[in-house]
């Protein structure tokens, strides 16, 4: 059943104008009035509806029963990702959202090739929020998760953190999977490098501010691997998957 993101209030038995996003989706797909679909608003459960009207421009639906449904992990995970080239950050945004995470938090660390003028990463922010609702639709999901606006490694550093903060290194000599299996499922935040990976200063700053450097095993991942890697292994020893 097609599922869409709504940015309003949903109520049983309503009748909705969708948005002109959403019913441009469905005229391309050619659903037609009495067809069923899921619409959510992030605030957690689902509607099923019925499309009452299907115009090129213009949709309505009429919102059925709410369904609870959840789907979200028992525990928070936030990915504090370098900023990698190209569109490997719209990737990272994808799959982690269908993999549960809760928050984004793009950082500006040295090695980063990326550089974002305000301009530049308030436009990137709008699109990897967009991202974020397109995986949402296609997972299940009936959450969004945040993507917060793009900081300076060390900055970032500096701010409060809902709960430990796992640093994923080559130079780490304990593994991800142990500190899991001994610290119990929490909210926690993933942090990883750019390509190239964070430098030994900044892992150093990271340990200095709380950090705790984790491996994944012996071989080393690509920026845009690591995370995807992360939390499956978290979700292994914690449930989720």
């Amino acid at each position: 059943m097609p599922r869409f993101y709504i940015d309003a209030p949903l109520a049983a038995g309503a009748l909705l104008d969708l948005p002109a996003e959403v019913a441009h989706h469905i005229h391309v797909v050619r659903l037609a009035p009495g067809d069923t679909l899921t619409l959510f608003n992030g605030e957690g459960g689902q509607y099923e509806a019925v499309l009452t009207e299907v115009g090129k421009k213009r949709a309505t639906a009429e919102v059925g029963a709410f369904n609870a449904r959840d789907v979200e992990l028992s525990y928070s995970v936030t990915l504090a990702q370098g900023l990698p080239e190209g569109t490997k950050m719209d990737w990272i945004v994808e799959k982690a959202v269908e993999l549960g995470v809760a928050a984004v938090q793009p950082l500006a660390a040295r090695r980063c090739v990326v550089r974002l003028s305000a301009e530049r990463a308030q436009k990137k922010l709008e699109h990897w929020r967009g991202i974020v609702v397109a995986a949402a639709e296609q997972s299940g999901r009936n959450r969004l998760a945040t993507v917060a606006e793009p900081a300076d490694f060390r900055d970032w550093l500096g701010t409060p953190s809902a709960g430990p903060r796992l640093l994923l290194s080559p130079r780490a000599t304990s593994s991800l999977v142990e500190w899991a299996r001994h610290a119990g499922p929490q909210p926690v935040t993933l942090l990883v490098g750019p390509e190239g990976g964070f430098t030994d200063e900044e892992e150093d700053a990271a340990v200095r501010a709380g950090a705790t450097m984790v491996s994944m095993g012996p071989r080393v991942l690509r920026t845009e691997t690591a995370a995807l890697a992360a939390l499956p292994m978290l979700a292994a020893v914690w449930g989720g998957m």
